[in-house]
């Protein structure tokens, strides 16, 4: 596959994403919620989850912003969703790397729809919207295990 044909290929899971997002909506047994902005753009987002024993067993948002804070949002969800709180954290380091194009160990961890992201990295000004997200289930990951 061509490189112009991965681009565009990407370029629609990002827009199928945007367009039909996944987990989105509000999770009333959550029992971990943050509220984050980037405030350079406006996207903004409510993460709630339902952690249980180190499970992330359930994940929604809300929020609104531009197509790659939105599509990143659905991913990180899909992706995080029935993992364990440590896997997630490492998904969130895997893929802040990712989008700033540095070099990262994938430790054989399926990175799903998230590899869409990838040409984030030649759009310094979009890497904080494609984290927003992630940024957010950390701070609630980390905030549950204090």
């Amino acid at each position: 596959m061509s490189f112009e044909q991965l681009d565009a290929l990407y370029r629609r899971v990002i827009m199928d994403h945007y367009k039909k997002p996944r987990n989105k909506g509000v999770l009333p047994d959550g029992n971990v919620t943050i509220d984050m902005n980037n405030p350079t753009c406006g996207d903004r987002i409510r993460l709630t989850m339902k952690e249980k024993d180190g499970i992330i067993e359930d994940v929604k948002f809300e929020g609104e912003g531009c197509s790659i804070s939105m599509a990143s949002a659905s991913m990180m969800t899909q992706l995080i969703k029935g993992k364990d709180i440590n896997t997630a954290l490492k998904l969130s380091r895997i893929f802040s790397l990712m989008v700033q194009g540095k070099d990262y160990d994938d430790e054989q961890l399926d990175l799903g729809d998230i590899e869409a992201l990838h040409g984030v990295s030649k759009f310094p000004a979009r890497i904080k919207c494609a984290t927003l997200a992630w940024k957010a289930m950390e701070k609630g990951l980390l905030s549950t295990n204090e």
